[in-house]
């Protein structure tokens, strides 16, 4: 295959103990994106590089990293739009290395699991779901976990709060359930304590680097957010619940 000039990648090497970037030089081909630059140092140059990969379509959310800085799939990512310039190719900050671009994001599935399930009415009536009632959570179920929107969360990145926040991804994961027109569980309770939804502060840099375009948001937590404060904030409620109870 005619190739087309070099890249220079500098790649992290190293592990939850420390590291430092590599350099190497990589022959372009036509069409290459930074996954397969990835690959092709791996069969020449450094057979123990590790990376998390999968689908190479931009739909498995894999090989999620930090490249030249900004939260991005190596397999979304072209080498010639880097201009020639080095590329730095690192693991997304906010979850611990494990070796080299692999990094430990099982954080994330044990925070799934605490998020109360779809909940539908108990009742034997057959289902009848109008295309209008479900458009407005299609559009969460596009999530491929990548986890870049957890990358870029300052709760999450910069003070490391997974205590007290879930992060992005699982507001919208709860959005879905939220919005389902046959979903009967209510769930502010859950992000007005464990979920943490008031640690957002709407600075949408997790819409800015979804490979799905998902309005994170817009669409999800502002939407949540007004629930939350319709519950637990309105003063009609607020004396409601105090008269009845509930």
């Amino acid at each position: 295959m005619q190739t087309m000039g070099e890249a220079v990648l500098s790649v992290f090497r190293g592990d939850a103990a420390g590291g430092k970037e590599e350099t190497f030089r990589v022959p372009i081909v036509p069409g290459m994106v930074v996954l397969d630059a990835i690959h092709w140092i791996q069969a020449h140059l450094a057979d123990d590089l590790a990376v998390r990969w999968n689908c190479k379509a931009g739909k498995c959310g894999s090989c999620s990293a930090e490249i030249n800085g900004r939260p991005r799939l190596m397999c979304k990512s072209r080498v010639d739009a880097y201009g020639g310039s080095t590329i730095h190719v690192r693991p997304i900050k906010a979850f611990p290395v494990i070796k080299d671009r692999v990094t430990d994001v099982s954080w994330n599935y044990e925070v799934a699991k605490r998020i109360p399930p779809f909940k539908p009415a108990d009742t034997n009536v057959p289902w009848t779901i109008h295309n209008e009632d479900m458009e407005r959570i299609q559009e969460f179920r596009k999530c491929i976990e990548c986890f870049l929107c957890q990358n870029v969360c300052h709760v999450l990145r910069d003070h490391s709060e997974k205590a007290v926040y879930n992060g992005p991804r699982f507001m919208i994961k709860i959005a879905a359930l939220e919005m389902h027109p046959k979903d009967t569980l209510r769930r502010t309770g859950y992000l007005k304590g464990p979920g943490g939804i008031g640690y957002c502060n709407i600075t949408k840099c997790c819409e800015e680097v979804c490979p799905e375009h998902i309005h994170i948001t817009d669409n999800g937590i502002i939407p949540l957010k007004e629930r939350v404060a319709d519950d637990y904030f309105d003063p009609v409620r607020f004396v409601l619940r105090k008269v009845t109870g509930k």
